[in-house]
């Protein structure tokens, strides 16, 4: 590699068995799914319409669409993880163990914040929840750049959220 060439040659790509791919679409679809029907109800609540929240706090409707797209990225990080056939089983198990975690961490901070109604809990839960975001693009990137980019704006939306939470766990 010269100077004139910053990036390494490209790593070979294998085939994602569909079974493999659906699994991936699945997981990260249901901790959407899981996360969204315990959402909706608490939003409507009196217990969350009467927490005082920043002036700065997004509006609801701009929830959904972000986490969607957040919820793609992931998925398309663990499809990318899994496409590159140069990677150790090994090595590539373990990833998958810590996007695992992540995607439970992830649903936990919603039962914890909206079903539990623990505010200061869930600002507990979002710093796991941000450091192992953190770890998955440290521990992606050296698999596939692409797959740890795909998670930059979601560590991004989640260092957000847990300012925002911490700031409702405060006023409240």
């Amino acid at each position: 590699m010269s100077p004139a060439d910053p990036l390494p040659p490209a790593t070979p790509a294998r085939r994602v068995p569909l079974g493999e791919t659906a699994a991936i679409v699945a997981a990260v679809v249901a901790v959407a799914g899981i996360g969204g029907l315990a959402t909706g109800p608490a939003i409507d609540s009196d217990w969350y319409r009467t927490l005082e929240k920043p002036s700065w706090q997004p509006p609801g409707a701009v929830f959904g669409p972000v986490w969607t797209v957040l919820y793609a990225m992931i998925a398309a990080s663990m499809y990318a993880v899994r496409r590159q056939a140069d990677a150790a089983p090994e090595a590539q198990r373990e990833l998958f163990v810590l996007f695992a975690g992540n995607l439970v961490l992830n649903l936990l901070w919603t039962l914890v914040f909206f079903r539990g109604r623990n505010p200061l809990a869930a600002g507990i839960e979002i710093i796991a929840l941000e450091a192992t975001t953190i770890a998955l693009i440290v521990r992606v990137r050296p698999v596939s750049r692409g797959g740890a980019l795909a998670l930059v704006p979601y560590a991004l939306w989640v260092a957000f959220a847990a300012v925002l939470t911490w700031t409702i766990a405060l006023a409240n």
